[in-house]
């Protein structure tokens, strides 16, 4: 036994509401206690309720999921990004390190064979300064020593 479209309750419908909504013979069954057909369709227009409800609610549920999970993407290929380009950056920083370094042992080289070199002006200078002096003083050179020759 079904209600027609017209006695359909409204979602937020109290029991007197819907007795009264009722048409006047099934008013008259409900109030001489016939509520099992009464009971039954109130139970199942509160089951149709919370089903629309469950649908609903099922429905945000997966749109925010579907959302979740976009973001959920976005986040994990944004994070893949970075870390290619910190790899990249740490690539860089390496090569840099090492350009540094190379430079660096260069320039030791270089200081090394500048100490050495002032090393030899300094020797052939102290020498100069022998001569000059010898000179000065009018007496004869000393003989050239063996190191003296080879340079």
């Amino acid at each position: 036994m079904s209600t027609s479209p017209s006695s359909a309750p409204s979602p937020l419908i109290s029991k007197s509401e819907y007795y009264s909504s009722l048409p006047w013979f099934r008013r008259l069954l409900a109030m001489l206690n016939w509520r099992p057909v009464v009971d039954y369709e109130l139970r199942e227009i509160e089951f149709k309720q919370r089903e629309i409800e469950f649908e609903k609610r099922k429905q945000q549920l997966e749109s925010e999921d579907a959302r979740l999970r976009k973001e959920d993407e976005q986040r994990k290929i944004e994070h893949e990004q970075r870390m290619r380009q910190l790899k990249s950056e740490t690539e860089q920083l390496r090569n840099e390190s090492l350009r540094v370094r190379n430079e660096t042992e260069q320039i030791e080289r270089e200081i090394v064979q500048i100490e050495k070199e002032n090393a030899r002006l300094s020797e052939l200078n102290s020498k100069l300064d022998a001569i000059v002096f010898s000179s000065a003083t009018n007496s004869t050179p000393a003989q050239q020593t063996p190191s003296e020759s080879e340079t």
